[in-house]
């Protein structure tokens, strides 16, 4: 039997054109109930970017330098952590860090962004690896910005220091950590001490500061009256206290009082070696001058031959009383002289050149 015949019938029996037509329809028929049957793709899920703070704590030097902003790191499949901005401040010897990171996760059925399968909650530890450290950081702040909220903020800073140090410390110096500046020397000024080998120094000085729940810290410790920093450089270190904090600090905001000076029991070559007109000065600046001098005998209690008590002279000891006019300091805590607080029954050196004088204060004018 011939597969089409004369008449275009398939086998005999089915028209050939018929037979297209029906197997049209039956594709049609399987393509659509395929479709129909298949499952819908899952939608990808929902990602976001939000920004935190971490403190990553005190980090050693050679860490410090690698860290960069624009580093990232992949906790996993989905997250994405990326540095856009870095601080560094001294602390104890080492560098403190901290950063502003953006991170990048999913959303979860609750809307909210989450990082490494946990939202980026304040106090949660992140780890930051790369192919050159790996640190880790406590969230601190979660944000908006990208960018550490960050102060420039002088500040009047006192501290005692030797000799040396004192020479070394120059306006103009910078404190810089992996080559950013993080603070400046803007104004120094320096007092001798009752030890000649000891300057008392006053240091107006901007500091980098960075903002942490609205409070300005640096080194990891707010920025506040008492508070002491440290700041090195490659020539010297200056451990100082804060003693003033202000956008508004004047060096040469001074007042000059007249103070009256008490010495006892001292040799008579000695008290004969003050006299009016010394003075005592820093740089061109003269911060005590010595307007007034008065010396008599000490005294002492003898006993007679017949067992009388009496008072007499001392042959070479004398009680000195001092006038000065001395240039004080207005500070928080009262007036200061080269740093220490003034007041009655407080003690005072006086570097006179060629004698220096230790005496206690009797009256402060006003």
């Amino acid at each position: 039997m011939e597969l089409i015949d004369d008449e275009g019938r398939l086998f005999g029996r089915v028209n050939v054109i018929d037979a297209l037509v029906v197997l049209l329809i039956a594709a049609v028929v399987v393509a659509g109930a395929a479709f129909v049957l298949t499952d819908d793709p899952a939608p990808p899920p929902e990602t976001d970017t939000t920004y935190a703070t971490l403190d990553v704590g005190t980090v050693s030097p050679y860490v410090v330098d690698a860290i960069e902003e624009g580093d990232t790191y992949d906790s996993d499949s989905t997250s994405t952590l990326r540095i856009t901005d870095v601080h560094l401040t001294p602390q104890d010897g080492q560098t403190r860090v901290v950063l502003r990171v953006a991170l990048e996760g999913e959303r979860n059925e609750q809307g909210s962004l989450t990082y490494a399968g946990a939202p980026p909650r304040l106090g949660r530890t992140l780890d930051i690896t790369t192919d050159r450290y790996q640190v880790n950081g406590q969230i601190r702040d979660v944000g908006d910005s990208d960018a550490l909220a960050t102060e420039q903020q002088r500040v009047l800073l006192s501290s005692q220091v030797d000799a040396g140090t004192a020479q070394a410390v120059t306006p103009g110096d910078e404190i810089r950590l992996s080559d950013r500046t993080v603070a400046r020397i803007n104004n120094v000024t320096t007092y001798t001490t009752n030890r000649s080998t000891q300057r008392q120094l006053f240091v107006e000085a901007t500091l980098a500061g960075h903002r942490q729940q609205d409070r300005l810290r640096f080194g990891g410790s707010p920025v506040r009256r008492g508070q002491s920093v440290t700041l090195p450089t490659n020539e010297y270190t200056l451990d100082a206290r804060i003693e003033q904090v202000s956008h508004d600090i004047d060096m040469d905001a001074t007042t000059t009082r007249t103070v009256t000076l008490r010495m006892e029991e001292v040799r008579e070559d000695f008290a004969d070696a003050i006299e009016p007109g010394m003075v005592e000065q820093t740089g061109d600046t003269t911060v005590a001058r010595v307007t007034g001098v008065e010396t008599e005998p000490s005294l002492i209690i003898t006993t007679g031959e017949n067992g009388s008590v009496n008072v007499v002279d001392h042959p070479v000891n004398r009680e000195v009383t001092i006038t000065a006019d001395l240039q004080l300091r207005e500070m928080p805590s009262g007036l200061a002289f080269k740093g220490d607080q003034i007041r009655q029954g407080s003690t005072v050196a006086l570097d006179l050149g060629t004698v220096t004088v230790e005496a206690t204060v009797v009256t402060v004018g006003r």
